[in-house]
């Protein structure tokens, strides 16, 4: 495997893996739990929902071949929170990751140094992926702990528990030293 397919290839598994950690922490929460805001300048987890999905359409949609940032996008409306029921926001979620994961599927090595456009900003496909990694890495975290404030002590462990770092390193070097990537087989 290249650097180019070895990129695209993590790309895939790192956008899948904080997807994962924000799906076990919806998955845990309630209709009226969605909607919990810390505080009256913070994003709930309804609205950080609507707006990676949001995001996610924008980005991805024509990826190739269109500014990132659509003229149909209204960013302002995707931090109003307008859902109505958890079953809502998991149909908007799968459908920007949806869209997210068709994009990346078409892509091929050679395509990394292709141009594309956000708001009229040249970035190379690479480029814009890591952006783009980064911006839904930080917003699936945002997901989490505020999941992690609700649910308080009933919220699991969704990678090695507090006080198991110990044993979870001896079981990994009892192990022959192989070449994978950090999500592959497990917690991280």
């Amino acid at each position: 495997m290249n650097a180019a397919e070895n990129f695209l290839d993590i790309s895939v598994k790192l956008f899948g893996y904080y997807k994962s950690l924000a799906d076990r922490s919806l998955a845990l929460l309630d209709d009226e739990e969605i909607h919990f805001r810390p505080d009256d300048n913070s994003n709930n987890i309804a609205t950080l929902v609507k707006h990676m999905s949001g995001n996610m359409l924008s980005r991805f949609t024509d990826f190739l071949t269109s500014d990132g940032e659509k003229p149909w996008r209204n960013r302002d409306a995707e931090f109003e929170d307008t859902y109505t029921s958890k079953e809502a926001l998991l149909r908007d979620w799968e459908k920007g990751w949806d869209c997210l994961f068709d994009a990346l599927s078409d892509l091929r090595a050679d395509d990394l140094t292709r141009i594309v456009y956000i708001r009229n900003e040249g970035h190379t496909v690479l480029e814009a992926i890591t952006r783009q990694t980064a911006h839904y890495s930080y917003h699936c975290g945002q997901i989490v702990f505020l999941a992690k404030h609700i649910k308080g002590a009933r919220f699991p462990a969704l990678s090695i528990a507090r006080g198991a770092s110990r044993q979870f390193n001896q079981a990994k070097f009892e192990q022959e030293a192989e070449r994978k990537f950090f999500t592959d087989g497990g917690k991280a």
